[in-house]
């Protein structure tokens, strides 16, 4: 049990530190092709590690590898960057957020002898809470309009990524190293084909700081932590696992916080305990079920 906390906590971390680093570099890089190289680097960064540690595919999965690429890459790939242009970054991470609900609904669907328990929607339900008191500060201030259509954007990706991650458990009798790589592997040729067609690839003054930054996204951001996904979907559910969506922001405002010596809100500790609240109680609930 401790185990799958270290995988979401990890997860969350490494996700949350990918904001301050995708900020650098973007002052080199187009958003565009900022997303194809995190999806190659870290395809080739576990080919790598597969390669050492001697790992081989034990069977030919690629149609679902790419249908999951599509929902888990491409489609959000194409389609967060469009409604994020007509939403406030609060806004976003809220649509964002309703990803663990989605997963839950969709879970009795997608596998097997899957029913809705008490302690996975108590915990979505609390960890959703968190993430409006993260970004309650920025909401108030906000007009209260909604742009549907960029609204629904948003919320079409999060179904794809909720999609994507029930389909990961439909993959048996294979390594989740080989999981991860497959998956990214398919990503990356999808994504290539977007970039090429919607943005023409160019180079600008480079700098060093925007290359590592650009290396650890594919490497930290897209090979390792994709790597860990696929363990905490394997040991402990789709549903636990989407809850990273909840802590992925919350690190990413401390992380931000501390670099650019920023005051933290006390709405964003307030947050903070909150979403490990939600975390204790599907925990606490769940051995009793």
């Amino acid at each position: 049990m401790l185990k799958n906390y270290i995988y979401l906590l990890s997860i969350g971390i490494i996700w949350g530190s990918q904001f301050i680093f995708q900020e650098i570099a973007l002052t080199s890089f187009s958003p565009v092709w900022i997303g194809v190289s995190r999806a190659l680097i870290g395809a080739l960064t576990l080919i790598l590690i597969c390669h050492t540690l001697k790992l081989k595919a034990s069977s030919n999965q690629w149609g679902i590898f790419a249908v999951i690429g599509l929902l888990e890459a491409t489609i959000p790939f194409v389609f967060i960057p469009w409604g994020q242009q007509n939403l406030t970054s609060s806004t976003t991470a809220i649509l964002m957020g309703t990803l663990p609900f989605y997963t839950l609904l969709l879970a009795p669907f997608f596998i097997k002898k899957t029913t809705i328990t008490w302690s996975n929607t108590l915990s979505v339900i609390v960890g959703f809470i968190g993430l409006i008191i993260l970004f309650y500060p920025e909401l108030s201030l906000s007009t209260g309009e909604l742009n549907l259509l960029s609204a629904a954007a948003i919320i079409i990706a999060a179904i794809c990524f909720a999609v994507a991650i029930l389909l990961l458990n439909r993959i048996e009798n294979e390594h989740p190293l080989i999981i991860a790589r497959n998956v990214l592997i398919a990503a990356t040729i999808q994504l290539i084909a977007v970039a090429l067609i919607t943005t023409p690839f160019e180079l600008n003054d480079i700098s060093y700081t925007a290359s590592f930054s650009l290396l650890y996204l594919g490497i930290m951001c897209a090979g390792i932590v994709y790597y860990l996904y696929m363990m905490c979907i394997k040991a402990a559910g789709a549903v636990f696992a989407s809850m990273t969506n909840y802590i992925v922001p919350a690190v990413g405002v401390l992380i931000g916080a501390t670099i650019n010596n920023e005051s933290i809100q006390i709405t964003s500790w307030v947050a903070l305990i909150v979403i490990l609240s939600a975390l204790l109680i599907n925990q606490v609930l769940s051995k009793n079920e």
